[in-house]
């Protein structure tokens, strides 16, 4: 789990110590070379009518998926008769429509979460593909008979196949996955300050956010450059180089790709323990609703309320959150 939602989770501890390949988006081809700001009117426009999907919906086409995907299995059986055949057919047709679907009415999601990636190596055409394969990911492995909402589900698959692909291609030297995390991490959370400070924070303030030492925040500061030597010194004695930390592994094995999984169905049921408002407010805030993380204003616009009592309410949903009945569900996974 990466960014704002991390922010999430460590609040909610804090107070301890005290979701087959789908089709390209029919854009991708036409984004080559065009203004990041137009790409965004011209993906809007092409998905911006498309309705978001109600829960009931979500398990309805995530039954279908599954369906047709057993189908799909069976249909290679040889022993088969004409009639089974074409029944397994129509099944897999409703599958397939079912993850068209799916893509359709959360492409929007990919290209908010893309977007707060630009500038940092690749072109938001590639940071929307990348996340489009995190989307056809999450379409194959969500559950839907575990009741939890697809969108949240999908947002750590999009976020994961986008930050992978930084780290894998965004680069002159590929950075570890977790250092491009922290990255990721360091610059929401400095951009949040600098909104409430009215200034750029100081890695000393920085470091007092996020929990870190202010020279490690200096070493992201330096490791965000590019191009990097494999020399550039790491650490706080400057005894190790950047290439003793280079990663081997283009992905996260299966065992951490299932926690983090784990890890975002029971932040989701987290979420449901609270009331409708509460979570409402913390999943416009933290972009666990359509990728966007809406300031205390927006959430307050959104909601008819104002900016003090969305703060009121977040702080209140986030101390239920630290009960030990709700965080020990979580717990296990931090770190």
């Amino acid at each position: 789990m990466t960014v704002r939602q991390l922010e999430l989770e460590e609040r909610v501890f804090d107070a301890e110590e005290v979701d087959n390949e789908i089709e390209e988006a029919p854009l991708a081809a036409s984004l080559k070379g065009v203004e990041s700001d137009d790409v965004i009117a011209l993906y809007m426009k092409e998905v911006g009518s498309i309705p978001l999907l109600t829960h009931e919906e979500e398990i309805d086409l995530g039954h279908a998926v599954r369906e047709g995907e057993a189908a799909a299995r069976r249909l290679a059986r040889a022993d088969l008769s004409a009639e089974k055949r074409v029944e397994l057919e129509r099944a897999i047709a409703r599958g397939e429509e079912a993850r068209r679907r799916f893509v359709e009415a959360n492409s929007r999601l990919v290209i908010s979460i893309a977007r707060k990636y630009m500038g940092r190596g690749l072109p938001l055409s590639d940071l929307m593909q990348e996340g489009n394969l995190g989307l056809m990911k999450a379409v194959e492995r969500f559950d839907p008979d575990l009741g939890h909402r697809f969108s949240t589900y999908a947002t750590w698959w999009i976020r994961q196949a986008i930050l992978r692909s930084l780290a894998d291609q965004g680069r002159t030297i590929r950075l570890p996955a977790h250092i491009v995390d922290e990255l990721s991490r360091m610059n929401r959370v400095a951009k949040t300050l600098a909104q409430d400070l009215g200034r750029e924070p100081t890695d000393e303030e920085l470091g007092e956010e996020l929990e870190v030492p202010a020279e490690r925040v200096t070493e992201l500061r330096s490791l965000a450059g590019q191009p990097l030597s494999l020399e550039t010194p790491i650490g706080e004695e400057e005894e190790s180089t950047l290439a003793e930390f280079i990663e081997d592994e283009d992905s996260p094995t299966p065992s951490a790709m299932t926690s983090e999984s784990i890890m975002w169905e029971r932040l989701d049921d987290a979420l449901d323990s609270l009331s409708p408002r509460e979570a409402r407010v913390l999943r416009l805030r933290y972009g666990l609703e359509d990728g966007e993380d809406y300031t205390l204003e927006q959430v307050g616009e959104k909601l008819g309320l104002t900016r003090e009592r969305i703060r009121q309410i977040q702080s209140q949903a986030l101390r239920r959150l630290r009960h030990p009945s709700r965080s020990r569900n979580l717990k296990p996974f931090l770190n």
